[in-house]
């Protein structure tokens, strides 16, 4: 069965990484809670999208370079009061959650990668028990080679259609050789059963992203993807559901 990911803790429904749509997301019949997560200069990891406060919450700044105190104060736009979290926190919340992290290692502001801070992401995952449940994503290689260093569990590739573009699949699969990525993920628009029959063909496992539509999320079922990343998990359920139940599987 194509595995529903709540992108963000379901950003359309819930905002963006916010606490009650992580909450939420733990208590839905879908199988993953996607998420992103950047350091604080004082040590901390926090749950939030990008790599500055600016765009989705009351304050602006570089996560990077704000303490996590500092960090905290933010108050996320339509989140009914919620602040950032951190990943301490969000493990907390799914300990006793039937729902698996889905947990995107993203880069700084200047779009490289925080040195050392996939080893420090494995290392608090595995410290809350978490680690065993959870599967790693990247749109970045280096990221993608440190999380290979860091740990053994799964992690996957994010292709943006313009490296899918500017690559090609051919292209795309001969990286994935050479830096031992065993899954991708790529844009649902991007998608469909020639793309994914040449990755599977090459011992590379494929998935989707921004299935966020009735007809995207349609278009991932029927593909049988492994996985989809979608901002609406409730209508992703139901439609799930009643492909299910059409027995088009």
């Amino acid at each position: 069965m194509t595995r529903i990911a709540s992108h963000r803790g379901g950003t359309l429904e819930f905002g963006d990484s916010t606490p009650r749509g992580f909450a939420a997301t733990s208590r839905m019949k879908l199988e993953e809670v996607e998420f992103d997560v950047h350091p604080t200069s004082d040590g901390g990891i926090v749950v939030h999208h990008d790599a500055t406060l600016d765009a989705t919450t009351d304050m602006t700044g570089e996560i990077a370079r704000m303490t996590l105190d500092q960090v905290r104060t933010a108050t996320i736009r339509y989140s009914a009061g919620g602040h950032p979290l951190t990943l301490e926190e969000l493990c907390s919340m799914y300990a006793d959650s039937h729902v698996n992290f889905r947990c995107e290692i993203k880069p700084g502001a200047d779009g490289m990668p925080y040195k050392g801070f996939a080893s420090r992401v494995v290392t608090m995952l595995q410290s809350r028990s978490m680690l065993e449940r959870t599967t790693f994503s990247s749109f970045l290689l280096r990221s993608m080679d440190d999380l290979g260093t860091a740990t053994v569990r799964p992690s996957l590739w994010l292709v943006s259609p313009p490296v899918l573009r500017q690559l090609g699949q051919d292209g795309v699969i001969e990286l994935c050789t050479v830096h031992g990525i065993r899954e991708i993920g790529v844009h649902i628009d991007t998608a469909d059963a020639a793309l994914k029959a040449s990755f599977l063909d090459a011992g590379v496992e494929f998935g989707c992203w921004a299935a966020h539509t009735t007809t995207q999320i349609e278009k991932a079922l029927k593909l049988d993807a492994k996985v989809f990343t979608t901002d609406r998990p409730s209508l992703a359920i139901s439609v799930r559901e009643a492909f299910l139940a059409g027995g088009e599987r």
